[in-house]
């Protein structure tokens, strides 16, 4: 899964990184553990590691911005999504590592983490990724952009940006009652070995056929693995992307080790694929 691909620049300038408009701030820190997340909620550019059981520090001095092709987003209206990588001299930076299957990894959330996507945009030159996305709801938005520079670690960028038009009701972010989901046909539980902070956890999830509970175990890859995690704190400044312990598995349980960098409440997306259709499952823990 790190097969390096080195991508010539092209010519355009364009914003950037992990939120909409903003200029980018930003502070960085080593990973550790099997997953680390990083607490850096400046409403501007944020970096933050934490990608499975990798823990080389991320790149230094790059920076990243986002934007819109337009210079704002409006709900439900489709709109390009820049993001642009640069050195810290502010030039474009042109190569990267494949991980897991993509250059760039986007994940965006909502204020009350309600609403999740996970998009791969399409590298154009000059350090700019670019895809066409749309927002279900105005309001306030983190996007994270996750990437690999050539030759270097797992690296995320995040920031605030403003959608406009009506927004959604806020819904408060609260425990799960049961770690026992449904998601259209597939009933998928959740264990965890542990809740308490910085201790190293093992997150399982078990996959069944809702109406036969019997376990389902042709899982098919997703983005080169048996499944992907992604986990945020519930003010969004924790961020971790954990990758399973055994990517080639098919089922029914998938396993991922991390720990929680501090307290609190967070939530767990976990995403699988099964005949040719990737279903995302959420859950919500309190961590002591």
């Amino acid at each position: 899964m790190k097969t390096k691909r080195t991508i010539v620049s092209s010519l355009l300038i364009l914003g950037l990184l992990a939120g909409c408009g903003n200029s980018a701030e930003n502070g960085q820190e080593p990973g550790h553990g099997h997953a680390a997340g990083h607490e850096a909620d400046h409403n501007q550019g944020e970096q933050h590691a934490g990608h499975g059981t990798e823990q080389k520090a991320p790149a230094a001095n790059l920076k990243a911005s986002v934007a819109f092709a337009s210079g704002s987003a409006k709900a439900k209206e489709n709109t390009e999504l820049r993001v642009r990588i640069t050195d810290q001299n502010g030039a474009p930076v042109n190569q990267f590592d494949i991980s897991h299957e993509k250059l760039l990894h986007l994940i965006i959330v909502n204020r009350d983490l309600s609403y999740f996507s996970h998009i791969h945009p399409e590298f154009k030159g000059d350090g700019t990724f670019v895809i066409q996305t749309a927002f279900p709801a105005g309001g306030t938005y983190k996007v994270f952009a996750d990437f690999k520079p050539a030759g270097g670690s797992g690296t995320t960028w995040s920031e605030w940006v403003d959608v406009g038009g009506t927004e959604g009701e806020h819904v408060p972010v609260t425990p799960d009652s049961s770690l026992v989901k449904q998601v259209d046909d597939k009933e998928i539980e959740l264990s965890m070995s542990g809740v308490k902070a910085k201790e190293e956890v093992l997150l399982t999830f078990e996959i069944r056929d809702a109406k036969t509970k019997e376990g389902i175990n042709d899982l098919e890859p997703y983005l080169g693995a048996v499944g992907h995690v992604v986990i945020l704190s519930e003010d969004a400044g924790q961020y971790l992307h954990v990758h399973p312990l055994d990517e080639k598995a098919t089922g029914p349980k998938a396993q991922f080790a991390t720990s929680f960098p501090k307290s609190g409440i967070y939530k767990i997306w976990g995403q699988f694929q099964h005949k040719g259709k990737v279903f995302t499952v959420p859950f919500v823990v309190k961590v002591n």
